[in-house]
């Protein structure tokens, strides 16, 4: 006995710490877990068993192949698709493709890849998407089994209790469900999300040149009608025809073929440019999906009071120069005829040999930043390394070859290929998810081997008594609900899935509508910014409040749960 009030002990400290505390939950479940070890309830090997769990492992690969498949042109294709229409038409469309990308990949980075996409869109303001987007990346992730981590996290518990592993589209049919419902609720609503777009063009410090191609079908139109004036976070300044600058340019201004175009924008407006059909971005060819580099220029360096054609840059550097800042002046000029002083910022698309030879640049360079922001990849790179994730996705489906092996094989072609760098991965490394998942496992098993879980499930059984097993359902999926939103999804889980999975044993029936009450009831976080990463990666970029989810989130919330809980009991009867 004295075993289990050990081990509620551990529990109600996990629950209070999360709540009621700021620490990171990848310490408090660690935290947990040492205490656990410290008094000899867990061994050694069976922590590092949990921590090299397949489902953990091939969450792992998914979110570091995801750092490969964003610079595809695949996000540019999402982009496009949100240049025109009506707010409700964007949604739909926004909504859709992301729900699709989420059920493929990691709902979170998905996120992430196409938050630029958002910011860059000339319709509308980010705010009036970035929620939509969060929720529909919420909604498709629930589509299939590596749609979101809460749903691969949940599959190594089910694993870890001896169950068979959860079928790929074990969760598609409702799934699908609760996603048509979905959009077509949160379309209505998102006219009730605020217009944050308080851009000003002095907040738009770099400077970038593109060159009008001589074929494109941007020659002959008027800047107008090529809307070049109406780009959000990107600004024409000045256009370059034989020489000759031409600062005020007019809306009704003809471009010309060889025409060079200069933009104040941000670091998103090297990809925005990218994205233009008919221009070529200054630098494009050595652009293919390198990580960009912030570069600050010394009071020491030789460039000073060089331009970059006069002191070689590409050549001394093997790093092509794409934008440049200075405080918020406004240069002039074409970008290789600026004269660099110190202080200025340098965005540059890096070689090999600058990556090698960044102890040597102490003297030119105060500073030297990896930017989150990289190049898009050229059509044909694109083109292979979807093509490549999709075979990998395919080939597990048919059996041929686990997914485990076929993302392995694609991480590490991409990066004997190039296409992602090692820097990249280590940043991208999820290493709160391995260890709040590696720690819930040995917790969960601490939960079941002690009997807690047990007895836990029968005092819920006798509060829900007359309810039954369906009852019990409920109170599963609620539980879960309010852990996520309390707390985060992956913690959710942690902490509902062995009660679940003992009052399917107490009632003694399939414990599949209890697991998938928890696989819904940790992605129903809407009404709270903190529950859900992808919902906090949006919350500051959109400046929302927390009124902004209530009000739509809500009513997406409710849907949501009537639908799952009259689902579950259809498709995965008791």
């Amino acid at each position: 006995m004295w075993q289990q009030g050990f081990v509620l002990a551990v529990l109600l400290g996990i629950v209070i710490s999360l709540i009621a505390t700021r620490v990171k939950p990848s310490f408090i479940f660690a935290g947990a877990a040492f205490v656990a070890f410290l008094a000899g309830r867990i061994e050694l090997g069976d922590v590092a068993t949990n921590f090299t769990n397949s489902s953990l492992l091939t969450l792992v690969l998914l979110i570091l192949a995801s750092s490969a498949l964003e610079k595809t042109r695949l996000v540019s294709w999402v982009s496009r698709s949100l240049s025109s229409g009506k707010l409700a038409t964007v949604i739909a469309k926004l909504g859709l493709s992301t729900a699709l990308l989420s059920s493929f990949t990691n709902n979170t980075a998905v996120v992430v890849a196409l938050i630029g996409a958002i910011k860059r869109n000339q319709t509308h303001a980010p705010s009036k998407l970035l929620i939509p987007l969060s929720y529909a990346a919420i909604l498709g992730g629930t589509l299939t089994l590596i749609g979101t981590s809460t749903n691969l996290i949940i599959n190594s518990f089910v694993e870890d209790a001896g169950l068979p592993s959860l079928g790929f589209f074990t969760p598609t049919a409702i799934g699908l469900v609760v996603l048509v419902a979905g959009l077509l609720i949160l379309i209505p609503l998102s006219y009730f999300l605020p217009s944050n777009d308080q851009l000003q063009e002095e907040e738009l410090p770099y400077f970038l040149e593109a060159i009008v191609e001589p074929n494109s079908h941007l020659v002959g139109n008027s800047i107008s009608d090529n809307k070049l004036r109406d780009l959000r976070k990107l600004f024409l300044a000045e256009v370059i025809r034989d020489g000759e600058v031409m600062p005020s340019v007019e809306p009704d201004f003809v471009l010309q073929a060889n025409d060079r175009l200069l933009f104040c924008g941000d670091i998103e407006s090297v990809t925005t440019l990218q994205e233009i059909q008919g221009l070529r971005l200054f630098g494009q060819h050595h652009l293919n999906g390198q990580s960009l580099v912030e570069v600050v220029v010394s009071s020491s360096a030789s460039l000073c009071s060089k331009t970059l054609k006069s002191s070689e840059f590409r050549e001394r550097f093997d790093a092509v120069v794409v934008a440049i800042r200075r405080g918020h002046e406004r240069l002039r000029g074409g970008l290789g005829n600026i004269e660099l002083n110190a202080g200025d910022t340098l965005v540059l698309v890096p070689g090999k040999r600058f990556e090698q030879e960044r102890q040597t640049q102490s003297k030119e360079f105060v500073l030297v930043n990896a930017l989150d922001s990289s190049a898009r990849l050229d059509s044909r790179k694109s083109r292979i390394v979807l093509l490549g994730f999709i075979s990998v996705i395919v080939a597990a489906l048919l059996g041929e070859f686990p997914l485990i092996k076929g993302l392995s094989l694609f991480l590490l072609a991409s990066l004997f290929s190039g296409v992602v760098q090692l820097g990249e991965l280590r940043r991208r490394f999820p290493v709160d998810i391995v260890v709040i998942v590696g720690s819930a496992l040995s917790i969960a098993q601490l939960m079941l081997s002690s009997g807690l879980s047990a007895s836990l499930g029968n005092v819920f059984i006798e509060t829900f008594n007359g309810w039954g097993a369906f009852g019990a359902m409920v109170a599963t999926y609620f539980f879960t609900l309010i852990l996520t939103e309390l707390v985060t999804n992956n913690a959710a889980a942690a902490l509902a899935f062995p009660l679940g999975y003992s009052m399917a044993l107490g009632y003694g029936v399939d414990p599949m509508p209890f697991i998938m009450a928890v696989l819904f009831g940790a992605s129903a976080s809407f009404v709270s910014p903190y529950g859900y990463q992808t919902n906090l990666l949006v919350y500051s970029l959109g400046q929302y409040t927390l009124a902004d989810y209530m009000r739509v989130g809500l009513p997406v919330s409710l849907v949501y749960s009537l639908l799952v809980l009259a689902l579950i009991p259809r498709f995965f009867p008791f």
